[in-house]
């Protein structure tokens, strides 16, 4: 019989550097959820430093928007980053067989879930506005639940109807609870009062308003309410 193999040590050094600033410490943990499980701090430092490796591309991790973030520092350098945010509590090392992984803390995983969540809110956003690739419920289906419900709540804090159709489109394909937490948000943006048109002061009243139009201006000012429209 072979005998089995050690685990793998590491010994974390986070000396030579300085206090990470919140950025840092977002775009590491950022980096690192994309590896929870599948690698350790090495591959991480990799996908930080924007590595050519083949594994990494194989994976798809060159799409991560951490990728390439700390490109303008050394492996050395941005491992020595990894282990502080390890020794200070952010994340942990698992070994699955001899290999130690990196895994969330719940201090990292709070910070994470924000990071993670308004990524997503701003990819709805843009679908909403057409100026980004459209939001599936599909898309949303292998999401955290955590993720999901912030997400849910970062819609109703902010008020805005825009959401409701989307709501709709992603509720029939939703989990029994993230369905009662959609019915929930979209019951309190349907009640949410539409703003009151502003009319213009004195001071602000264009020096033409009020005169009979010409034969150009009706179609300018269908553009101009268009544009005012995409903007608000």
């Amino acid at each position: 019989m072979s005998r089995r193999k050690p685990a793998v040590r590491v010994r974390l050094d986070d000396t030579g550097i300085g206090e990470l600033s919140p950025e840092d410490i977002r775009i590491i943990l950022r980096g690192a959820d994309d590896l929870v499980t599948l690698g350790g701090r090495s591959a991480l430092a990799r996908l930080l430093k924007g590595s050519k490796d083949k594994r990494l591309r194989e994976r798809g991790l060159d799409a991560s928007p951490a990728y390439g973030a700390l490109r303008d520092l050394s492996i050395e350098e941005i491992t020595a980053r990894i282990d502080r945010l390890i020794l200070r509590g952010y994340l942990r090392l698992e070994y699955d067989g001899r290999f130690p992984l990196l895994a969330f803390t719940p201090k990292g995983w709070a910070i994470e879930r924000e990071t993670f969540t308004a990524e997503w809110l701003a990819k709805i956003d843009r679908s909403l506005e057409g100026t980004g690739d459209p939001v599936t419920p599909d898309d949303l289906a292998p999401l955290n639940r955590e993720v999901l419900f912030e997400l849910l709540d970062r819609m109703a804090a902010s008020g805005n109807r825009g959401y409701i159709a989307f709501l709709d489109a992603w509720a029939p394909h939703a989990v029994k609870k993230v369905r009662k937490r959609i019915h929930h948000v979209r019951t309190l943006l349907q009640r949410t009062e539409r703003p009151p048109p502003t009319m213009p002061t004195p001071e602000t009243r264009s020096p033409d308003a009020g005169r009979r139009p010409e034969s150009g201006d009706r179609g300018a000012g269908r553009k101009a309410a268009t544009s005012a429209l995409s903007y608000s």
